[in-house]
Parts: structure tokens; C-alpha cells; sequence
């Protein structure tokens, strides 16, 4: 689709700056872009791009303000990033949409299927199953017993969703996810073996959670383990039995979070932080990659570290450890003079 920078500005509500014509028929990152493609600019780092950027049209903020020529049309809004996020959803929503039932697969006879559902190829739909409308279920998907799904849910290829589990609207599960496998619960023998404890419970995502490649969500030992609306997880995350997540949630790739932790709204979880079991995480708090928190947290904080700490102490920490081998050495020195100050007495 061809549109003129005028004609973008009008869609988003922003302003041009420089030609208002050029024609937009691609997207691309600032410093690959070439002619008659569409960047942007939100990150400072990047701005030095600006200048040589091949990019017809470059989103940047109502404020930008150029320290050299800049060749591209300028197109000014309140926030670049999120623009961008509108017009490739846009774009997005303008891609064929699949419909109907590809054989083979296997739809239980009780399972109706909206006219408006997909069902890939050698996808498996249990029974007692719920669809809502416009479910898209992609290739390979195992959704077991009495799982229910709500309005625009996608399943991309590989998900697994075990009996019961209930998935709310507009839910996304990437390539492979699994949720509702038998969450890690076993009882210690006498004997030195472990006796499986049965897993009854399920899982339930709420409303406009998406759910990474490979990340995987245990059900409950009893109950739910409950992913809250809006909450977003990268590839690779695995979530233990009875966990609870905060509505608007996010975290990267690779974080762990152990059994029966609850952790708040709102809050940014870089990769690899891990969470022991049993501790509760307030709302709103920033915790650095590969942060190590083994108990109770509050709100409102900014930790990294393992165990994790106030960031800005992590920082001094980090920066005092750079001078340890100096440190030592002034150490060492001064103890030689303490020495000799001690033979002369």
C-alpha cells in the first residue's frame, strides 16, 4: 500500500516537516532504511542515523529539533514508537485472514466452530471445548478437554493448552507455548524417592495477555495459576503452579518464577530474574536482568543484583569492585608502612 507522508500525518495526527508527497510504500529501521520507506526515531542513540538515513519519511517527536540538514521528510508526533506500533498493527490487520477447518485435524463433535475460526492443519480441539469469534488456531495445536477461548485468540503453531485451562480475549500464545502442564510437585520418601502430588488445578490468562515462544505455565496443585489482563511474556519464561502476575506485567526472556509467588501490577522483569516460591512482589517496581529475589518485595522499587539490591547501590557496589585490585594493592602498601612505623617505636 502506497500513502504520501500528508496522508500518514492525517492518519496519527501528527505534522510534516519537509515533503509533504513523498510516497511511503515500506517500513524499515532507521539506519537500513532506503527510499520510499518509513522510519522512526525514539531512541537518542540513534539520532546520529537521522542525518544519514535513505528513509523517505522518519517519525520523530513534536520537539525534535535538527542539528544538521536532514534529507527525509520529517513527520512530528507526541511519541514516535507508539505511531509506529499503530500503523503496523494497522498493516497487519490488512493481511488475508485464514477461515475454516484444514484437514486433516480433529474437532470433537461436540466443539462448534464459529464461521468466522480457523483451524490449522493437524490441530487437535478436545471435547467440551469453547471458541469465541474469530479464533485462529494455527498448525499442530493441542487444545485438550473443556479448555475455553475467547474472541480473537491466535494459537500460533506448536501451543499446547492442557484440559480445563481458560484463555481470555484477544490472547496471543507464540510457537510452541504450553500452558497447563503438571505443575513441579512432588512429596519426599521416607525412602529417599518421590511420590508425584497430583496437579487439579488449571490455568487462567485473562484478557489481552500474550504469552511468548516456548514459555511455559504450569497449572495449580489446587486452584489457578492466574496470569492477570494486559500481561506481556517474552520467549522461554516458565511460571510455576499456583503463581499469580499483576495485570500489565512484563518480562523478558528467561525469567523463573517458582511455585506460589504473586507479583503485582505493573511491573518490568528484565531476563533471566529469578523469583524463589512462596514470596509475594509488589506493584510498579523495575528489576535489573539476572536479579535474584528470594523474598518479599514492596512497590515502587529499582533493584538489580542477586540477591537483588537498590540499583543505585548496585551501581557503587559494581563500581567499588572495578577498584578491588587497587584497593588491595593500597592496602598492602599501607600495611608495609604500619610495619615499619612499629619497628622504630
Amino acid at each position: 500500500m502506497e500513502i504520501s507522508a500528508q496522508q500518514l500525518a492525517a492518519l496519527v495526527g501528527g505534522t510534516v516537516d519537509g515533503n509533504a508527497n513523498v510516497v511511503i510504500n515500506n517500513y524499515a529501521k532507521i539506519e537500513e532504511a532506503t527510499s520510499g520507506c518509513l522510519t522512526f526515531l525514539a531512541n537518542p542513540k540513534y539520532t546520529h542515523f537521522i542525518y544519514t538515513t535513505q528513509a523517505s519519511a522518519v517519525l520523530v517527536r513534536s520537539d525534535f529539533e535538527p542539528e544538521q540538514p536532514v534529507s527525509a521528510t520529517l513527520i512530528r508526533v507526541a511519541d514516535p514508537y507508539a505511531t509506529l506500533a499503530q500503523l503496523l498493527n494497522l498493516v497487519q490487520s490488512q493481511q488475508p485472514s485464514k477461515h475454516g477447518v484444514e484437514q486433516p485435524s480433529f474437532v470433537a463433535p461436540d466443539v462448534v466452530v464459529p464461521d468466522d475460526a480457523y483451524v490449522g492443519a493437524f490441530a487437535y480441539i478436545g471435547n467440551g471445548v469453547k471458541m469465541g469469534k474469530n479464533v485462529k488456531i494455527y498448525p499442530q495445536v493441542y487444545v485438550g478437554d473443556g479448555v475455553t477461548l475467547g474472541d480473537d485468540v491466535i494459537l500460533y503453531p506448536g501451543v499446547k493448552v492442557y484440559h480445563g485451562c481458560k484463555i481470555g480475549n484477544r490472547c496471543i500464545l507464540q510457537a510452541g507455548a504450553v500452558v497447563g502442564s503438571d505443575g513441579f510437585g512432588f512429596a519426599p520418601q521416607p525412602d529417599g524417592s518421590y511420590n508425584k502430588i497430583a496437579q487439579i488445578g488449571i490455568v487462567i490468562l485473562e484478557d489481552d495477555v500474550e504469552i511468548g515462544a516456548n514459555t511455559t505455565i504450569d497449572r495449580a496443585t489446587m486452584g489457578a495459576t492466574v496470569v492477570h489482563r494486559g500481561v506481556k511474556l517474552d520467549n522461554l519464561i516458565q511460571v510455576a503452579h499456583n503463581v499469580e502476575i499483576g495485570e500489565n506485567t512484563v518480562m523478558a526472556a528467561q525469567v523463573g518464577i517458582a511455585g506460589s509467588t504473586k507479583i503485582g501490577s505493573g511491573n518490568t522483569i528484565g531476563g533471566q530474574v529469578g523469583f524463589a516460591g512462596h514470596i509475594t512482589v509488589g506493584d510498579n517496581n523495575g528489576i535489573g536482568a539476572q536479579s535474584g529475589i528470594p523474598g518479599n518485595m514492596g512497590s515502587n522499587q529499582r533493584v538489580i543484583g542477586s540477591p537483588a539490591v537498590n540499583a543505585i547501590d548496585f551501581a557503587r557496589q559494581v563500581a567499588h569492585m572495578k577498584r578491588l585490585a587497587e584497593m588491595a594493592r593500597e592496602i598492602k602498601a599501607l600495611r608495609k608502612e604500619l610495619d615499619l612505623l612499629k619497628g622504630q617505636q
